[in-house]
């Protein structure tokens, strides 16, 4: 069982930065796809970006623009999400999902698709 909590979210002004961060537990992230989706109130899920178990493949979400960067610390076990020039539709609960995939697999992008969620973060982008 694979165990996801995630961080760093909290209120920032408009252009302003978050980290999050995913702690995953019981199972390494050398064998796990990670994602992170987002949803704002009234609306689906949607992705924000993604890694893959060997992280020879990134994915982001459209309106991401080149702002986010998703990395790892395969030591702590845990993934980032490094967000920069924050806009108030970024303003959403944030969770990270994983899947058990083959390293070169690139990250889904269905929500479907991934076995285990955290309980996300909330993160508000305030005028």
């Amino acid at each position: 069982q694979v165990h996801l909590v995630e961080s760093g979210g909290g209120l920032v002004q408009i252009g302003g930065s978050l980290r999050l961060s995913c702690a995953a537990s019981g199972a390494s992230l050398d064998y796990l796809a990670i994602g992170w989706f987002r949803q704002a109130p009234g609306k689906g899920r949607e992705v924000v970006s993604g890694i893959s178990s060997s992280t020879s493949s990134t994915i982001y979400g459209d309106f991401v623009e080149g702002r986010f960067t998703i990395s790892r610390d395969i030591l702590k076990n845990t993934v980032y999400l490094q967000m920069n020039s924050l806009k108030p539709e970024d303003t959403a609960v944030y969770y990270c999902a994983a899947v058990p995939q083959p390293g070169i697999a690139e990250p889904p992008l269905d929500a479907d698709a991934y076995d285990y969620w955290g309980r996300g973060t909330q993160v508000t982008i305030s005028s």
